[in-house]
């Protein structure tokens, strides 16, 4: 994969296409960008070194005529040239929560999971790879909850889809087929977790090239002896066995899961209260993974998915068991984004004025963590796919402790781990994760400065 093109400036390949009404606009929000991700975790004042530019972030912010899908087209434009250049690419949608119940004097935030805490829901579709190297975001929208519709969960269920949360999973699709339409050669396959088990995606219309992977959530009816989706699939024999690794999560330690595999077609019928919509059965495939002898102190791991794509061998079904397990990508992209960019301790008074922080954080905490999985994909490329020529010079000799660079850059792996040692990392074997790098970032920022300040003047 090659990176962020030859561009002196990440920021002006993600941000310079925007169309925000006025040049000096779009200038403001590459510089924005530029200077927010060489400190992520830092707050505003701090991040922007001056109070010219702080000023100008607040103004930007503040701005009610600039609109937050307009910053991010920008980003998905580039996104496309990205995904051009793959033959298959997995656009893994999710819902989380982005919590500000620290600031009370917020305007326009709604309740979340529990009503004494406020904030956003946001709705993302970010790109990877099938190698897991995210290659940024097709969509995003961030709402916030009406508390007048608390304790009404029967009247949701009469309600259209169009009025429901779940429509995110169709409008994430919709995002899709528009990126396919501009990489018509590309096969995109949209992966959703156990929400996205809605009957209205399984059955949508879908352009060819583009096909659904869910992990399913209802017991549905099928046209099947056993009758109901679970006791189908269980009815199958079991294939395989195959191992999967299972990444550290909350207390529980990462570990290897050996997993029972089984597979078969399935026809979901409508559901019976829809009747009067006549809406068409859909065809499609059963995957199952169970974890078989799990330990004593886990949650044994157990997926069972849905696919458009046809499962006719035992290599398929572990093609899209493989696929499904590229959605922990997006888990470990929320963690850089609050984490990381600490977007939950924004202070901006308005949800408006979050909801364009958001955006361009969204952005810069995509490049982390792409900069993270890019050193793990292509190690020996040269490391000014990355990084431009005063950052890898002051970043080689600071680790080296040498005043003169080598007139070729390292590699991009050897780069990658320099970040991270100066974010903490130890140099284990394992390769350094988002956290050692976004913190390794901020100090390369205040290197390369120094550096620039520094170094002799050509003759």
């Amino acid at each position: 994969m090659h990176s962020q093109a030859d561009d002196t400036n990440w920021a002006v390949t993600e941000f310079s296409d925007v169309e925000l009404g006025d040049l000096r606009r779009t200038t403001r929000l590459g510089e924005l960008a530029n200077v927010l991700a060489q400190h992520p975790t830092a707050a505003l004042p701090e991040a922007c070194g001056d109070g010219a530019m702080l000023k100008a972030a607040y103004r930007f912010f503040s701005n009610d005529d600039i609109v937050p899908q307009d910053c991010l087209s920008s980003h998905i434009e580039s996104t496309y040239s990205r995904l051009a250049k793959v033959p298959c690419v997995l656009a893994v949608q999710d819902t989380t929560e982005v919590d500000w119940t620290g600031h009370p004097a917020t305007t326009g935030l709604g309740p979340l999971g529990h009503t004494a805490c406020q904030g956003l829901h946001v709705h993302s579709t970010l790109a990877f790879t099938p190698e897991r190297l995210p290659l940024g975001l097709l969509a995003q929208h961030g709402w916030a909850r009406d508390p007048d519709d608390i304790g009404k969960r029967q009247r949701r269920k009469h309600l259209p889809l169009s009025q429901k949360e779940s429509q995110q999973w169709l409008t994430s699709l919709e995002a899709v087929h528009r990126a396919h339409a501009w990489c018509p050669t590309v096969r995109f396959v949209s992966i959703g977790d156990h929400e996205a088990d809605v009957y209205d995606l399984l059955a949508a219309t879908r352009p060819v090239g583009v096909d659904l992977l869910v992990r399913a959530s209802w017991n549905r009816c099928v046209d099947a002896p056993e009758r109901y989706v679970w006791a189908t699939v269980e009815a199958q024999p079991m294939v395989e066995h195959l191992v999967l690794s299972v990444p550290r999560r909350g207390p529980q330690p990462a570990r290897d899961a050996t997993l029972a595999l089984r597979f078969c077609p399935l026809t979901l019928c409508p559901p019976r209260h829809r009747q009067a919509e006549h809406l068409p059965a859909v065809t499609l495939w059963a995957i199952q993974v169970r974890e078989v002898e799990p330990p004593t102190d886990v949650t044994p791991l157990e997926w069972l998915l849905l696919s458009t794509v046809a499962v006719h061998t035992v290599n398929d079904a572990i093609e899209r068991v493989a696929w499904y397990a590229c959605r922990w990508g997006i888990e470990v992209w929320h963690r850089i984004l609050k984490s990381g960019c600490r977007i939950e301790a924004r202070q901006l008074a308005t949800r408006e004025r979050l909801q364009r922080c958001l955006t361009l954080y969204s952005v810069i905490a995509w490049r982390v963590f792409y900069a993270t999985m890019l050193a793990r994909a292509v190690p020996e490329m040269p490391c000014s796919v990355l990084l431009v020529i005063e950052e890898w010079q002051a970043l080689y000799c600071a680790i080296h402790r040498c005043p003169t660079p080598p007139a070729e850059p390292p590699t991009l792996g050897e780069a990658v781990r320099w970040i991270a040692q100066l974010g903490g990392f130890v140099g284990r074997r394992d390769p350094p994760g988002a956290e050692t790098l976004w913190r390794g970032f901020q100090h390369l920022s205040d290197l390369t400065r120094m550096y620039c300040i520094m170094r002799p003047a050509p003759p």
